[in-house]
């Protein structure tokens, strides 16, 4: 369909999940930090979240739709940001690192969760939906952080 060869294809991947890596990479080179998107108060400066980034890509779509390939989309975004939002919340409450990691995965989990649900019912009020949940998750780490941070 693509209109090249195997041995061109060979030429620039290994295989098709060097494939899906690549595209992985692309897709989701600009999307922030988890922590820099969450607690950011004035939306105008915040980074990229990815929720939206798929919502507004509708060639993602299928990716999300696909159980195993949406693990591989955690796996990206967790190493993009797990780090960072860990060590953020460790260092801002009293939480311990599984528990400031279990967060983390709720949080990615719960977005990528709801990216499905709204791609199945075609919902289009995504801008509501991403305010609704960054308000909820605000509040719910504002009761562990410390000092009001």
């Amino acid at each position: 369909m693509a209109d090249i060869n195997r041995g061109t294809f060979y030429i620039h991947y290994f295989d098709v999940d060097d494939v899906l890596d690549d595209i992985l990479a692309e897709s989701f080179s600009d999307v922030s930090q988890t922590i820099g998107h969450v607690l950011c108060p004035q939306k105008e400066t915040c980074t990229y979240p990815f929720c939206q980034k798929v919502q507004e890509n509708e060639a993602l779509w299928p990716l999300f739709m696909d159980e195993t390939v949406s693990e591989r989309i955690i796996k990206r975004l967790a190493g993009k940001s797990k780090e960072g939002f860990i060590s953020y919340l460790m260092q801002h409450s009293d939480l311990t690192f599984e528990q400031a990691e279990s967060i983390f995965y709720f949080q990615i989990h719960g977005c990528l969760t709801i990216n499905r649900l709204m791609l199945q019912n075609n919902c289009r009020d995504w801008h509501n939906v991403q305010q609704t949940i960054d308000r909820f998750i605000r509040a719910g780490l504002q009761e562990f952080l410390q000092d009001g941070e």
